[in-house]
């Protein structure tokens, strides 16, 4: 079995960082994995194991027959059977097909916020869905949207999976007081709903009793992270709350924190939960995607909806006051993820949805 997996870029986003880890995992199982990056590459670039065959198309444009062609060559001469191409990168992938009937796309889409489009807004994925030998979606609301919207018969549930794999990278060292740490992993844009949670952190005065709330993402300068930085000067929260930008020691930030919070108004699987169940953290968490089926509310990490805020509040509040349902709740969270959404078991899933394919 030779499958390629397809992505946009290697910027730290959820979709980037599954195809890398599902390259990485698939090198150990199966003849030949690939990877490649249609328009640039990123942080996650030294993160692609050895044994994994990398390439970059630089593709500049959306139609950009120099980058088609090396995507040709690079599946003829590896022998590809299969294209697992990962969101929007399904475009690239169906203009190479037309020139290579014979190899078989699974397209993944992870984008949460599909569910609330139309056919309509979709009609390029519509219609070159017709290609597509099987969809594979990390949640039961995408799965749904792609029975009723698109044309590929074929419709697959795969969770996303962590590994439990200790990077000892050390760069990052968080201000604040140990064992009061707030972390929120996430690139500052919509939908991850930050405002939220600094309104929450500042309403509940964690301030005064010395929490501290750390943003770990990519900051892209735009209105959305100004208003982020004005409201934090505005209510003079610069010792309390801090932003990083991107990093790649995410395992060394999470080992310093106490609690992870997301607070997204759409999302699909998020790979942030799975880091911090990995991590040990205890979770507050929206209940938007899959992340009601991750987190069990008032067992392994409290839930909220991301429009109320003072659901947000509440769940804030429980968690940060009380240190025994704290620590039981995360202890319970890693065991559950490590049951359920662990490398073995999804990989496994996915290679027998493969070999399906290939018969």
């Amino acid at each position: 079995m030779r499958v390629l997996q397809l992505i946009d870029s290697l910027e730290a986003g959820g979709a980037e960082r599954m195809a890398v880890s599902y390259a990485n995992s698939l090198s150990k199982k199966i003849a030949f994995s690939g990877l490649i990056a249609t328009r640039k590459e990123g942080q996650l670039l030294d993160q692609i194991s050895e044994s994994v065959s990398y390439l970059c198309l630089n593709k500049k444009k959306k139609i950009d027959t120099k980058a088609i062609f090396k995507l040709r060559q690079y599946i003829v001469k590896n022998k590809v059977d299969i294209i697992h191409a990962h969101s929007s990168s399904f475009f690239i992938a169906v203009l190479v097909k037309l020139t290579l009937p014979k190899v078989k796309i699974i397209w993944h889409e992870h984008y949460g916020t599909r569910v609330k489009e139309s056919r309509k807004e979709n009609k390029v994925l519509f219609f070159f869905s017709l290609l597509f030998t099987s969809i594979s979606v990390v949640n039961y609301q995408l799965k749904s949207w792609s029975d009723k919207n698109l044309l590929c018969k074929k419709v697959v549930f795969i969770p996303n999976f962590t590994i439990d794999k200790k990077d000892n990278t050390q760069i990052t060292n968080l201000k604040g007081e140990e064992g009061k740490r707030i972390v929120f992993l996430a690139n500052l844009k919509k939908p991850k709903n930050h405002i939220a949670v600094l309104k929450a952190f500042f309403d509940l005065k964690l301030h005064d009793s010395d929490w501290s709330l750390h943003l770990i993402g990519k900051d892209f300068l735009d209105p959305y992270s100004k208003a982020l930085k004005d409201f934090i000067k505005l209510n003079s929260l610069e010792n309390h709350i801090h932003l990083y930008g991107e990093s790649k020691d995410i395992h060394y930030i999470l080992s310093q924190s106490s609690i992870g919070v997301l607070a997204s108004t759409e999302e699909g699987f998020p790979v942030t939960l799975l880091e911090y169940a990995m991590s040990n953290l205890s979770v507050v968490s929206t209940n938007v995607g899959f992340c009601s089926e991750i987190i069990q509310n008032e067992i392994n990490g409290l839930l909220f909806d991301p429009l109320n805020d003072v659901e947000l509040k509440k769940q804030l509040q429980k968690m940060t006051s009380d240190e025994v349902f704290r620590k039981k709740a995360s202890s319970s969270f890693k065991a559950f993820v490590s049951e359920n959404y662990s490398e073995e078991i999804v990989t496994e899933k996915l290679v027998e949805e493969y070999k399906k394919i290939k018969q």
